[in-house]
């Protein structure tokens, strides 16, 4: 019969054994782990980041109200697309008034003009008209030295010469004044002429307005406006975010800065597509402060229970806008920052591009457009 308690409790020494190899093999791998702590590649990393982007608003910049909604959230629009559409009688009745009030203008400046040229052919009757009268009392006083005519008929041609002399003067101050609203100016450049011109443009303008466009690439969000609803300029109805402009602010340690320089490289992973997908980043600055410190209301720690609270602060991480495109991401998403802090470039990324739109630009030049078409622009 086998020895059943024999197979079961090996001897002592064989126990022994079996745990010296048990605790020796935790050692080596406890050293392992301890090596490539000290030897690994140094970096620092948090799973407190986020996706950031720009949300940019699409506000109206007439008052109106909505006659149509032509986009709605998650919709793609391009730059210039219209997004919503607002009654223009107001604006039309406007642009009608001053167009009129343009025309009327022109005739007016063109009358000044031709005034001008009137007064200048007064000057010369009034001139012809005094040499006549100057003529006149010289025959006379050759007749009164002869006896051929009174002493009175001389003073009538007198009289007659000054009546002349003052009749020309005040023709040339009439020519003078004239040439005042004229000179230096022809009939398009006249003040009254620009003035009239500038509110058919703003007319104009008011009326282009009144379809508002979409001011960059993007995706529609935070859709709030409702047909019918009477809008003020500047009243927020959705807005657009450029989805090929998304950072990464990784918030890290304040303990985790010492580090980290502008120009390291940074390995992303986002919680929606795990470990699969890794996105390449850059640091490009740590920013100015933490977040508790730019929160609505700062936390106040002079008071006698104050406790240590480590801080975050957030660093922009430029992403590849290329991966960006081949798996994207949407503000506020989850990610996971690891940077490589085994190098410091010691130098700043170029600033991003500035950020322009051509929108308002083709609103003036339509309203040009507008003016040209009422007659030839001032």
């Amino acid at each position: 019969m086998t020895d059943t308690t024999t197979t079961l409790n090996p001897p002592a020494p064989r126990r022994n054994l079996l745990l010296g190899a048990s605790l020796l093999a935790a050692a080596a791998a406890a050293a392992a782990v301890a090596w490539h702590a000290a030897n690994g590649p140094p970096g620092v990393s948090t799973d407190d980041a986020y996706v950031g982007g720009h949300v940019v608003p699409v506000t109206p910049q007439v008052a109106g109200t909505v006659t149509a909604v032509l986009a709605d959230n998650a919709d793609r629009v391009r730059a210039g697309q219209a997004l919503v559409e607002l009654d223009g009688a107001d604006a039309r009745i406007e642009l009608a008034a001053a167009r009129a009030a343009l025309d009327a203008a022109r005739r007016r400046v063109e009358g000044l003009f031709a005034a001008e040229a009137e007064r200048a052919s007064l000057v010369a009757v009034r001139r012809l008209e005094l040499e006549r009268a100057q003529s006149d009392l010289a025959a006379r006083r050759d007749l009164a030295a002869q006896g051929a005519v009174t002493g009175e008929e001389s003073r009538h041609a007198q009289d007659a010469v000054r009546a002349a002399r003052a009749a020309l003067d005040a023709a040339r101050h009439a020519k003078a004044l004239a040439a005042a609203q004229t000179r230096g100016l022809t009939p398009a450049t006249h003040p009254d002429v620009a003035a009239a011109g500038e509110r058919v443009r703003a007319a104009a303008l008011a009326l282009e307005r009144t379809v508002v466009r979409a001011p960059v690439d993007g995706m529609v969000t935070q859709r709030s406006v409702q047909l019918g609803r009477r809008l003020a300029p500047g009243e927020r109805m959705m807005a657009v975010v450029p989805m090929d402009r998304l950072w990464v602010d990784a918030n890290f340690k304040e303990v985790q800065l010492r580090d980290i320089c502008p120009g390291q490289p940074v390995l992303l992973h986002a919680d929606t597509y795990g470990k699969q997908v890794t996105y390449h980043g850059t640091v490009v600055e740590v920013e100015a402060g933490s977040g508790a410190a730019f929160a609505p209301l700062p936390p106040q720690n002079a008071s006698g229970n104050w406790i240590k609270v480590v801080q975050r602060v957030p660093v922009r991480v430029r992403l590849v806008a290329g991966e960006v495109n081949e798996h994207p991401l949407r503000i506020g998403m989850s990610m996971q920052a690891d940077v490589d802090t085994s190098t410091c470039p010691g130098h700043r990324l170029a600033g991003a591009p500035a950020e322009r739109t051509g929108l308002y630009e083709r609103q003036a030049q339509a309203a040009d457009a507008a003016l040209a078409g009422a007659g030839d622009a001032p």
